[in-house]
């Protein structure tokens, strides 16, 4: 005869836990750390694919036949970036022209479109802002190479660029443009950069 289960029915009624105890407590503070935990990698994750894109784009930019960007260059590039939604901006407006309609379209779009433009003009009028080195030819030849994989970010160099630096930058570069010697270096290795420095 099989053994009968204690509790009588034959089956085992799992333990409920009381709302006040310590193990609920714990159970409750391991849910928020999971949820935490999960907020934080939503955020990181939307943050590097915000950074893909504008890198992405600065890709799309570069001129292919160019080995060397100056200052004032990148300065023309980000000019170009922050004037990225005027399509949009245009076809918004469009919209809201149109006579008989009542209330603006596309009112949340058109906001968060001018708070960012206004928030990245502030950050290169002040400080500068950040773009992807460039003006080095080392870091564009790692730049031209990316595939858009956001697990080699870190290999990208960034760089922060103001209006206020290139105007003197035509000064430091002189009149071959920026430091000619360092650009060959990069294209052709820094073997091989050593050899022609042996030759000389």
């Amino acid at each position: 005869m099989p053994k009968v289960l204690k509790g009588g029915k034959g089956a085992v009624e799992k333990k409920v836990i009381h709302p006040y105890s310590r193990k609920a407590a714990y159970i409750a503070s391991r849910v928020v750390k999971q949820e935490k935990k999960e907020k934080l990698k939503h955020e990181k994750t939307l943050r590097l694919n915000a950074v893909g894109e504008k890198l992405l784009w600065f890709q799309s930019q570069l001129d292919p036949e160019k080995t060397e960007y100056t200052k004032q260059d990148a300065c023309e590039i980000i000019e170009r970036y922050l004037h990225r939604f005027d399509a949009e901006m245009e076809q918004i407006e469009l919209a809201n022209g149109i006579k008989g309609r009542q209330g603006r379209l596309h009112g949340s779009r058109e906001n968060v479109i001018k708070q960012t433009v206004e928030r990245e003009r502030a950050l290169y009028e002040g400080n500068g802002f950040e773009i992807p080195d460039i003006i080095n030819c080392k870091h564009l030849k790692t730049f031209r190479e990316w595939n858009g994989d956001l697990k080699k970010l870190p290999n990208i160099k960034m760089r922060k660029v103001s209006p206020k630096e290139a105007g003197t930058s035509q000064k430091e570069a002189g009149p071959e443009g920026p430091s000619a010697e360092l650009c060959e270096d990069a294209l052709l290795g820094d073997s091989e950069a050593e050899s022609l420095d042996e030759d000389l």
